[in-house]
């Protein structure tokens, strides 16, 4: 999949599982049937009303068609979207994205929980999103395989999937995505909570971590990175 959809939704209070359980039972076939690829849906476990959700499509010409046939021509949408719209106070926090190497996307994962599923994974995902002032190149591509990833990967996070912003006209310009912007974003997968904080507790002792490749990755972004620590839902595929 070479379009990816990393999406942000601040909630109003008290109705994130309102959402979620609308979600799970009719948003995430019926988005299927028309070539949108849910890849997982989640919990923010930092705010209490985040949902964050990504999806992918093969091209952007696809992702127009699949989404007009979802939002504009779909009977799930048409029928369940008063009730979404209902729990939402802002979905415009979406970035698009697409692989940084060929071989960086999202690989194969297990079957999703079937429909009626209603409990959630301990497993954990974090995504860490580095703003750039420049578009992706060759420098910091080598730069976090070379430096931050096997420091990531020795404190129990490693790389699962990494993008870069997808710089292309939104070709459904009814959903605004985030423009003019350059990001870099990755992805680690943890069993449950306890082993995430061990990757938190051993990253914090790394010497060179914090002596050598922090200092370098500080100076290579325009913003300190931004960390989401996100809880499968019931029916998420990744977990």
């Amino acid at each position: 999949m070479n379009v990816v959809e990393l999406r942000q939704y601040t909630l109003r209070p008290g109705q994130r599982d309102v959402l979620i359980d609308l979600f799970d039972r009719e948003f995430v076939e019926t988005q299927e049937e028309v070539g949108i690829r849910v890849i997982g849906q989640f919990r923010d476990e930092d705010e209490p009303d985040r949902f964050v959700w990504i999806r992918a499509f093969p091209d952007m010409d696809v992702r127009r068609d699949s989404l007009t046939a979802f939002y504009v021509e779909g009977v799930a949408w048409r029928e369940h979207r008063a009730a979404a719209r209902a729990t939402m106070l802002d979905t415009s926090n979406a970035l698009l994205l697409s692989p940084a190497r060929p071989h960086s996307g999202f690989t194969p994962m297990s079957p999703r929980p079937p429909a009626g599923a209603d409990t959630p994974p301990e497993s954990r995902i974090a995504v860490t999103i580095y703003a750039r002032d420049t578009a992706l190149d060759e420098d910091f591509l080598s730069f976090f395989e070379d430096g931050v990833a096997p420091v990531m990967a020795a404190t129990g996070a490693t790389p699962l999937a990494y993008f870069a912003t997808k710089t292309a006209e939104n070709t459904f310009p009814t959903l605004p995505v985030r423009e003019g912007e350059n990001v870099f974003v990755w992805l680690a997968a943890f069993t449950n909570t306890a082993q995430r904080r061990e990757h938190e507790r051993q990253l914090a002792q790394s010497t060179r971590w914090h002596q050598k490749v922090l200092p370098d990755l500080s100076q290579r972004l325009s913003a300190p990175p931004q960390h989401l620590r996100l809880a499968p839902t019931a029916r998420s595929q990744l977990r």
